[in-house]
């Protein structure tokens, strides 16, 4: 660690938390003699850049896709932007923790010497800021606010914090994930957790609307992480989170589940699914259905036995995890865009990265069904890559 990183982080770990940004902006104009710095976040629909300030909503948002800012956040590198003169004037640097893309850090350049070492340091120091920046969150609502560019609904905002994040990379695999309507959210969730040599995948969708919606949700949701937590396997995680939803509610409400589990030195899948949400499958370049055992969903019958069905995955392969708001979403003419659109979708965002795959599936969902949203959608990209060959005992997916 160079000495100018290692004193910004210092100066990161003894800041207040809502404080982050003039902490970085005086180390930046310090010891590199930057004029200006500035922080943008992402917003929930992961469309606009907005500028972290005092006050929400004093500034205008920067489109993603044309400008600047979203040339680092898009690319997840450095973008180097000149001035009339043609010389470098700013410096835009992706801010991302563990592939979960956060925003972008600016600063100007004049009168800034910019070395391949210094670029590479203050790339450095805004990975830095984007860690401290989700430990800061527990503390600060600042940059929760710089990310809105409107109000979420209650039920939104239930979601929004049940979630772990929107997209997660490690050497076996590469994960993202998207919900809308952002801003109004209501069913629909994704969770992932990983440990050295398991990654556990579920993507839930309870039932009914708004406030009704998000409680069932959540109380599966964290019945799921207990019983995770708890060490048992994800039949026996299924099973518990049913009692839970049927003890709650008495089979009036019920919650559509894919639980999986990937062993990373393997390839191996155990799958339970309990509902509607789907997968497909890009495999040498075909997409593919992936059908499973049916099983009931959580809560609608007391005492529901959960098997875990076995498959496997190869190096290459991407999963794309789609709830029934994508699939059965329906156009003017009657269309399911999981008939033929989500498979054309899937085939031509092949050569993005898994996180900005959503994103672009969900543009096509909505040119497809035009204004008619009348259910939550939610997307799940993973790209697998694993560890060794996985043996010849395990079925393929």
């Amino acid at each position: 660690m160079t000495e100018n990183l290692s004193a910004v982080e210092r100066a990161l770990r003894t800041a207040a938390p809502y404080a982050l940004l003039d902490t970085v902006r005086e180390n930046l104009v310090r010891l590199y003699g930057a004029p200006w710095v500035e922080l943008q976040l992402a917003d929930y629909s992961l469309t606009v850049l907005q500028r972290v300030t005092d006050l929400p909503h004093t500034t205008r948002p920067v489109p993603v896709h044309a400008s600047a800012p979203g040339r680092a956040f898009g690319s997840q590198q450095p973008f180097t932007e000149t001035g009339p003169d043609g010389r470098p004037a700013v410096l835009h640097l992706p801010v991302t923790v563990r592939g979960d893309r956060l925003g972008v850090l600016s600063l100007g350049l004049d009168g800034v010497r910019l070395t391949p070492q210094r670029q590479e340091e203050l790339r450095e120091i805004a990975e830095v800021l984007g860690h401290h920046l989700v430990v800061a969150e527990r503390d600060t609502d600042l940059y929760l606010q710089a990310r809105r560019k409107n109000r979420l609904t209650l039920a939104a905002e239930m979601q929004w914090q049940l979630l772990p994040a929107r997209a997660c990379a490690r050497e076996e695999y590469a994960i993202g994930a998207q919900l809308e309507p952002a801003y109004a959210i209501r069913g629909d969730n994704f969770d992932w957790s990983a440990t050295e040599d398991r990654l556990t995948l579920t993507i839930t969708n309870g039932m009914g609307e708004g406030i009704d919606a998000s409680l069932l949700t959540n109380l599966a949701v964290n019945a799921l992480r207990n019983a995770r937590r708890a060490g048992v396997d994800i039949a026996d995680q299924a099973a518990l989170a049913d009692q839970a939803v049927y003890g709650q509610y008495g089979g009036e409400a019920y919650v559509s589940v894919l639980l999986l589990e990937f062993h990373l030195d393997t390839g191996l899948v155990e799958i339970v699914d309990a509902g509607s949400p789907r997968l497909l499958r890009l495999r040498d370049g075909a997409v593919r259905h992936v059908p499973f055992e049916a099983q009931l969903p959580l809560g609608l019958a007391d005492g529901t036995p959960y098997r875990a069905q076995r498959a496997r995955v190869e190096r290459g392969d991407r999963l794309v995890f789609v709830s029934d708001g994508v699939h059965a979403a329906a156009s003017a003419s009657g269309e399911e865009y999981g008939a033929a659109g989500l498979p054309r979708a899937i085939q031509e965002t092949r050569l993005l990265p898994a996180a900005e795959v959503p994103r672009a599936i969900l543009t096509s969902l909505a040119a497809h069904r035009g204004d008619d949203a009348r259910d939550d959608a939610l997307v799940v990209c993973l790209d697998w890559n694993g560890r060794h060959p996985a043996p010849a005992d395990a079925p393929p997916a």
